[in-house]
């Protein structure tokens, strides 16, 4: 009997941080990336401050609660550094040494204008002001930031985009080369005692994994344009992404790992199913 192409299931991640428990918006995060296609865990614990291996084991254990599972190795981003030096040192023609703390963006920014300091997907949108030093000048305080506009321009583009499979599935989303800049700025590839960052290590991950569709909450939907930037540079493939809602309190506050009494962990231990965890989120 004939019948239309065989097409293969997407492979969707669940990236989690172990500096604390999981609550439920990451439950629904999780469960809806398993919905959509062949599931894989990664650990994002580049932030050797913070991660705890409690935090980790507590996100296999709760995640398995939930009935999911995930092929073994699990990718662990503390392991592959390599990878990201290499995709920096990739980089490095359009990249510069930034050694301004917050402190400094934050007055350049507030000064003479009044109000809120502008902020974007990244955090303040940094002024530029170390923009144009030298890479080999960079101290081991300094951070290595991306020049948007050199990124555009050595891309040959004046604008990025991409589609997003649950908002306005049929509509682009885009920004100009001038929007990026203005809205999102020269964004970090290296943090202070990491070697890379999220940005950074997202995007190459990804393409590690083979992942194509990305399942995330609709908070990063702007990050979305650093890393579809990112991708080209790299000359990495583009995944598909779907931003789903997120999870809120019961005064409209985004769930966050300080929210301990959300915590998946404490539900269960008051008795609750996996079943009872889905009701609750929706699903």
């Amino acid at each position: 009997m004939a019948g239309g192409p065989v097409t293969s299931p997407d492979i969707t991640r669940f990236a989690p941080s172990p500096t604390g428990l999981l609550h439920l918006g990451h439950a629904f995060s999780a469960l809806t990336a398993a919905a959509h296609g062949r599931f894989h865990l990664r650990i994002e614990d580049i932030d050797r401050d913070r991660c705890r291996p409690e935090f980790d084991r507590a996100i296999h254990d709760d995640l398995h609660w939930l009935g999911l599972d995930w092929p073994l190795p699990v990718m662990r981003q503390s392991d592959r550094m390599p990878a990201y030096h290499a995709a920096l040192a990739r980089l490095a023609p359009l990249t510069y040494p930034c050694r301004c703390r917050r402190g400094d963006i934050r007055a350049a920014l507030s000064a003479p204008q009044e109000g809120a300091p502008p902020a974007g997907p990244d955090g303040l949108i940094y002024p530029g002001t170390c923009r144009g030093c030298d890479l080999r000048d960079a101290g081991p305080d300094d951070v290595i930031r991306l020049d948007a506009a050199r990124a555009f321009d050595a891309l040959g583009l004046d604008r990025i985009g991409f589609r997003d499979r649950r908002i306005l599935p049929d509509h682009d989303h885009i920004l100009t080369r001038d929007q990026f800049c203005a809205g999102i700025g020269d964004v970090i590839l290296s943090r202070r005692g990491m070697g890379t960052s999220y940005h950074l290590a997202v995007v190459v991950d990804d393409a590690a994994q083979g992942i194509t569709l990305v399942t995330r909450g609709k908070d990063l939907f702007d990050a979305t344009f650093i890393h579809v930037l990112l991708q080209r540079l790299l000359d990495l493939p583009t995944p598909a992404y779907l931003h789903h809602r997120l999870i809120r309190d019961d005064v409209g506050r985004r769930l966050a790992k300080r929210d301990d009494a959300r915590a998946i962990r404490h539900y269960r231990d008051d008795g609750a199913t996996p079943t009872d965890i889905r009701h609750m989120i929706g699903l």
